[in-house]
């Protein structure tokens, strides 16, 4: 097929995906309730993506298709009962001191839903930190003034960047876990308690991640983003040990994009500071476009300490809505791939014997995470073995030009920050 009319089938495509609703089923014995997930209107008939929960705890997704004048409770809950098997969980435990930060730039309506979430979290003792980057507007300083000035506290970070504005709530905080999450995010009452709580059960635990599942899906481009495993890592809680490497990961530490991303991470607060934080060249808002999460996972593991991934752990996540959007998605998830990368191999030079013992698999990996992804259909959106819907090439192609921009936007980063630094010395000596 020439060019342009694989380019029109592709579009044709992706015009073609109809919305899917968003659902939570908790199952407890024989007794099952649904609820519309976060922000979406009743379950009615039609397709319906459905997070299953036991005791409150999520087991796993289910896709649906509820018949016209169904009773979608039962349907969905046959479907569920079929899929997701029961499961055996031990208590969380005591969560320590914990301190949330939330960068943020422009954003006050997303930014209110999420606050709202995370003051209405389960967890005894927590503080939520508000880092305003490189802000433009007074709006989100107003906003924390007006409504949450009591419980919320302001940080302006006026250096651009991700990792900058990360960096700058490390500094504010004084939980003995501090964990991130972003502006577009609704997170479930019970997320701090079960990301937080696995450090005070391993002393050796330096980073916890947790489960990202869609708020919504009712665009083209929230879909196909999904049906290809969205930011979903599993239902199967994993600890990652550098003194004893997965057999199931060659690539280990560096494929860190499986260990979980920055909208739902938390470090112990000690050892984050121990390693720096994070790369402030690295991350959006940069010019190396992303790779900050990743930059602090890899950095705590080559420091000995372990990483959990727990599914217990929820945000709802905000998907972006457009073709355009997902275009520099696929841009920015290359470049800051081989950006933290660089970063990791710049700031800590002795990993360099063991990245290029890798690079083989690396590269062979790498052309399988860019490969054009087709599908003969069915699935479920967040499973990461069946797809519902094909890649596009585009979108293949943009990410492996910015996994080849990445260094040099990494290069460009740390350029424009130690101008910075030279202007804010400049200023200071008039």
């Amino acid at each position: 097929m020439a060019r342009s009319a694989r380019a029109q089938e592709e579009i044709r495509r992706f015009l073609d995906i109809g919305a899917v609703q968003v659902a939570e089923l908790d199952l407890d014995g024989d007794e099952a309730v649904l609820r519309p997930g976060p922000g979406s209107p009743p379950v009615t008939h039609g397709e319906v993506f459905v997070l299953v929960r036991r005791g409150g705890r999520p087991v796993g997704t289910v896709l649906g298709r509820v018949p016209e004048g169904a009773d979608p409770r039962a349907v969905l809950a046959e479907r569920a009962r079929a899929e997701c098997g029961p499961a055996v969980f031990g208590e969380p435990g005591e969560p320590p001191f914990t301190s949330v930060v939330v960068a943020t730039r422009e954003r006050a309506g997303q930014l209110a839903r999420a606050l709202d979430s995370l003051l209405a979290q389960d967890h005894p003792r927590f503080e939520i930190v508000v880092v305003d980057n490189a802000p433009v507007t007074s709006e989100t300083r107003e906003l924390i003034e007006r409504k949450y000035a009591e419980r919320v506290r302001y940080v302006c970070e006026p250096v651009p960047g991700l990792a900058a504005a990360h960096n700058a709530g490390l500094d504010a905080v004084g939980g003995e876990v501090v964990a991130f999450t972003d502006d577009d995010v609704v997170a479930d009452p019970r997320w701090l308690t079960e990301l937080s709580a696995p450090f005070a059960a391993d002393a050796g635990l330096g980073c916890c991640t947790g489960l990202i599942l869609p708020a919504r899906l009712t665009t083209p481009a929230q879909v196909l983003l999904e049906s290809h495993g969205g930011f979903a890592k599993g239902f199967t809680p994993r600890t990652y040990d550098p003194a004893h490497p997965p057999g199931d990961e060659p690539l280990f530490p560096f494929t860190a994009g499986r260990f979980g991303s920055g909208a739902n991470m938390a470090f112990r607060t000690a050892v984050l500071r121990s390693v720096g934080g994070f790369d402030p060249a690295t991350g959006a808002g940069t010019a190396a476009r992303g790779g900050d999460d990743l930059y602090g996972f890899v950095r705590v593991l080559a420091q000995g300490h372990r990483l959990r991934y727990t599914p217990y752990a929820l945000v709802w996540h905000h998907h972006r809505e457009t073709w355009r959007d997902l275009e520099t998605q696929a841009y920015g998830y290359g470049a800051g791939l081989t950006a933290y990368l660089t970063a990791v191999l710049v700031n800590r030079p002795a990993l360099l014997p063991a990245f290029l013992a890798r690079l083989p698999r690396g590269l062979a990996h790498a052309r399988a995470l860019t490969a054009v992804r087709e599908t003969e259909g069915g699935g479920t959106p967040g499973d990461h073995d069946v797809r519902t819907h094909p890649w596009p090439r585009r979108l293949s192609r943009l990410q492996r030009r910015g996994m080849l921009y990445g260094p040099a936007g990494y290069v460009k980063a740390r350029r424009a920050l130690r101008a910075t630094a030279r202007y804010k010395t400049a200023r200071g000596a008039r």
